[in-house]
């Protein structure tokens, strides 16, 4: 296909919408648009009263036309005129597909990760009217009526979260990129401690050196910390030793008075045991995941899980006696091997234990996932999307919520990924992070710091080396990236 673009700069706005349309289709770039074959024109004309973008779409021989225009001026300020001028061209360009092809896509025309930072604004907007911000979405960016509402509901949790903040406000994250086996769907940076257990003790060694001197730069900055993250990779693959050696050092350099909650991603029953859920609430952590992704054992072979759903029962009822905390279980529909009707008796095997969030994600195609290269274990879009119908309304009529949300490239149906809870149970963490509300400082081998500017949403990030040998070859490196982001103007 042949794009050419006029009176703008957007391509990457134009690549991501055609990515959730035609992932496979290959792209030339403003060149000539010939006579024949697929071609694409998407034009933006600011100088239109009102401003105007105009798309043009020839594919496998039919043709469609669409068109969006501005809501009123154009903004001032240069952020928020690009953002109308991205808007624009999506838009145009959504109406232009739907036009040539006939079929519509659940999000419309928007293609970001974040839709509920966008929902969050519209109700700022619009006076926290979530009927309001629903009927923008679904007027502006064409979404569908559920996905509206799925959307406007995130968007009131991150709008309670962001009264409460102030510009001083960070979380904190530390990565522990060990497991005990790599899962199939997984492109994490994460390393089998069966090939890489001699990298396990000097990788928590140098954490803690990084620790230590990023506590010191909180210290420095006046920055308040408001939530705790240990992720991964599967924190729990660390020996209770180690968990205890750097819960305990995280505890003693940092202050702790503002935080609302510890979170640590337990994530695989073959990691977790009876020591380590003590040392982790010895720690104050207060709320855990155990993510069993699905409760069929056919399943759970199919993408490398060695243990079994009764394992992940008996896990859970395992930490109800030992740790006093919330529970999260993770869910992904649409794996290899897995049914309609597979999905559902997982749901309802996680919700007879009665966890305080449920987690659900759609399939994604990741690059560097091994089941990337084996073909044939994609779901269907449509599958995909009835699974995430049947948990929305399970997990609604069992009085669960949805408080934050995430979308990815490539995944099955260009869906989403939910998180649920009980009222009352949301992780202050998923808000901050998924909607970008808050500095963050991440800690350990890939690990991505920002720094936000609150009023403008503008955003800087250090980002650590990203596997574990080069961030051990780089002692300091962490810390200093993260030094010359928050005291350097």
């Amino acid at each position: 296909m042949v794009v050419r673009l006029e009176g703008h700069d957007c391509r990457h706005a134009v690549e991501q919408a055609l990515l959730s349309w035609l992932p496979e289709r290959e792209r030339v770039w403003d060149g000539s648009l010939p006579e024949t074959g697929d071609a694409l024109l998407s034009r933006l004309s600011p100088g239109e009263t009102p401003p105007r973008a105009y798309a043009r779409l020839r594919l496998d021989g039919a043709l469609g036309e669409g068109e969006a225009l501005l809501e009123g001026p154009w903004p001032e300020e240069p952020l928020l005129r690009r953002r109308a001028e991205q808007r624009l061209v999506k838009t145009a360009l959504y109406r232009a597909l739907t036009a040539c092809t006939g079929e519509t896509l659940p999000w419309g025309a928007l293609t970001g990760v974040r839709p509920a930072k966008l929902a969050a604004r519209l109700l700022g907007e619009t006076g926290d009217d979530p009927d309001r911000a629903r009927a923008a979405m679904e007027r502006i960016y064409s979404l569908s009526p559920e996905r509206a509402r799925l959307c406007a509901e995130a968007g009131m949790a991150s709008r309670r979260v962001t009264r409460e903040l102030e510009d001083r406000d960070a979380v904190l994250y530390l990565g522990i990129p060990f497991c005990p086996s790599r899962c199939a769907y997984c492109s994490f940076v994460s390393h089998s401690v069966e090939k890489s257990l001699a990298l396990v003790e000097p990788y928590v060694d140098a954490l803690c050196r990084e620790l230590e001197g990023t506590a010191e730069l909180v210290r420095e900055t006046g920055l308040r910390l408001r939530a705790f993250y240990m992720g991964g990779g599967t924190p729990t693959t660390l020996s209770a030793a180690q968990l205890d050696r750097v819960l305990g050092l995280l505890r003693e350099k940092f202050d702790w008075s503002a935080c609302g909650e510890w979170t640590v991603e337990a994530g695989r029953p073959d990691t977790l045991d009876r020591e380590k859920l003590a040392v982790l609430a010895k720690h104050g952590t207060d709320r855990i995941s155990i993510n069993p992704q699905t409760m069929e054992d056919r399943v759970l072979a199919a993408i490398g899980r060695k243990h079994s759903a009764a394992d992940i029962e008996a896990c859970f009822h395992m930490a109800r006696e030992v740790f006093p905390g919330q529970i999260n279980m993770d869910l992904i529909a649409g794996l290899p091997e897995d049914t309609e009707s597979g999905f559902a008796r997982s749901l309802d095997r996680v919700l007879a234990l009665e966890p305080e969030n449920v987690t659900v994600h759609c399939l994604t195609r990741k690059r560097g996932a091994d089941l990337n290269v084996r073909e044939g274990l994609y779901p269907d879009g449509e599958a995909v999307s009835r699974m995430l119908e049947h948990a929305r309304d399970r997990l609604t009529g069992t009085g669960y919520h949805p408080y934050y949300l995430y979308r990815q490239k490539f995944s099955a149906g260009g869906l989403e990924n939910t998180g649920w809870a009980q009222p009352g149970t949301e992780c202050l963490y998923n808000i901050c992070m998924m909607e970008e509300l808050c500095h963050v400082l991440s800690l350990g081998a890939g690990g991505v710091s920002k720094r936000l500017w609150r009023e403008s949403g503008a955003i800087r990030r250090a980002v650590n080396k990203k596997y574990p040998k080069e961030y051990l070859d780089c002692p300091g490196d962490a810390v200093e990236r993260k030094r010359k982001l928050f005291l350097e103007p």
